[in-house]
């Protein structure tokens, strides 16, 4: 046997598999109550709408030369036209030209490693954040520090200066993934006002935009950043949007809007990864979502605000005395604190083995890895009755943890 370790770059020693994928090995059991994956329900795709448009493109020899040939790195252009205007909508004007089409965000967060860490860089992340986020950037080698803002007690002049100074910032400002929290308008200032005092290029990863349940809208980064400094191209936020929450995962588009500089950069990227994002994908999506996103919107929200609404009542009704959570205003999660000394992951062992419930334990979603007693709850994939069953099933295996 070949020894293939010993010929690895140095670099995949931080390439580790995802416990949420991991997870979702064991989740096909039909007598399994499951709070683990992150992902939409299936049964709310526009199926009818997506068959339509493939048809509709397939059927016109014209499109279909266009939609199976090779195609631009940047992406189809009426999709970026589409990008832009719909930004331009929530507050970010932008032209086409700061649109860079990706094969969903993750490939986003991948390039963007690969664009600006070098192996030893600091990056600044949320305790905890999102893993794909770490998983995407730990290919790169950078050293994580705590992002200033909620939760944190850093400030500005506690970061090291001159070669040791932070390199990139990595938020997700909006319903956040694993917590669910939101940052406050005010917060999203001050997060601003920190990146522009480190000169820090600062992603907002926007994945779930789109699922707001209650409370008002706030701007985005690149929104208040724009109108603060006049226009895109003085803006240090890249924005990462995708249509996997919206509309479907499985067509796998996701967009990057920034400064023209950084956008042709990341097109010379694009071009040696995998030349394009499937053109036939891209034409469909623009398709669809130029027709119906508002309405698609209209149709999941009140279904996961249900969801979301039956965890939370369950939450209250079934948890021990300890036990604390977040009630997120929208996205997909809630964060669940456990009282000190209980170990999540022990936790879900007995959960799957006792209680037949699973979710993801909170410690892949910190960046050192050193918090055991948090987990996070998925509500958008089962129905009330299942979510009350299963967390009145996991609230009664901690109350027996707990002795």
């Amino acid at each position: 046997m070949i020894d293939w370790t010993s010929h690895y770059a140095g670099r995949a020693k931080r390439m580790t598999a995802s416990e949420i994928r991991e997870l979702l090995k064991v989740l096909d059991q039909p007598d399994l109550i499951s709070f683990a994956g992150g992902i939409p329900d299936p049964a709310l795709f526009p199926v009818a709408e997506i068959a339509g448009a493939y048809a509709k493109v397939l059927n016109d020899p014209a499109q279909a030369k266009i939609a199976l040939q090779y195609a631009v790195s940047e992406g189809y252009k009426p999709l970026r036209e589409w990008i832009a205007g719909y930004m331009t909508r929530l507050g970010a004007p932008c032209e086409p030209d700061n649109v860079v089409i990706t094969n969903g965000s993750q490939q986003a967060l991948d390039f963007l490693g690969k664009l600006f860490i070098t192996p030893g860089d600091p990056v600044l992340v949320a305790w905890p954040t999102y893993l794909g986020a770490l998983q995407a950037f730990n290919s790169y080698e950078p050293v994580y520090d705590v992002l200033p803002g909620p939760g944190s007690n850093r400030t500005v002049e506690s970061y090291a200066k001159g070669q040791g100074a932070p390199r990139l910032g990595y938020c997700m400002p909006e319903f956040q993934n694993p917590t669910g929290t939101s940052l406050t308008r005010e917060e999203r200032l001050q997060m601003l006002d920190a990146a522009d005092a480190m000169d820090l290029p600062l992603i907002e990863d926007n994945a779930y935009e789109k699922l707001r349940y209650d409370g008002e809208r706030v701007p985005s980064l690149l929104a208040l950043d724009i109108a603060r400094k006049g226009g895109i191209e003085n803006s240090r936020v890249i924005y990462c949007g995708t249509f996997s929450k919206s509309i479907v995962p499985a067509l796998r588009i996701g967009w990057i809007v920034a400064a023209k500089p950084v956008i042709q950069k990341l097109v010379i990227v694009k071009q040696a990864s995998d030349l394009h994002v499937s053109t036939l994908n891209q034409i469909v999506m623009h398709e669809v979502a130029s027709k119906i996103i508002e309405d698609q919107s209209r149709r999941i929200l009140p279904v996961y605000k249900a969801r979301r609404d039956a965890m939370l009542a369950a939450l209250a009704a079934h948890m021990p005395k300890g036990v604390q959570w977040t009630k997120p205003e929208g996205g997909m999660f809630v964060w669940v604190t456990l009282p000190e000394g209980m170990d999540a992951a022990m936790l879900l062992e007995r959960a799957l083995a006792e209680a037949r419930v699973a979710f993801v334990p909170g410690i892949a979603f910190f960046a050192d890895r050193g918090r055991g007693n948090y987990l996070r709850l998925n509500f958008s994939l089962s129905d009330e009755a299942s979510i009350a069953e299963g967390i009145k099933r996991l609230g009664a295996l901690i109350a027996q943890m707990q002795g």
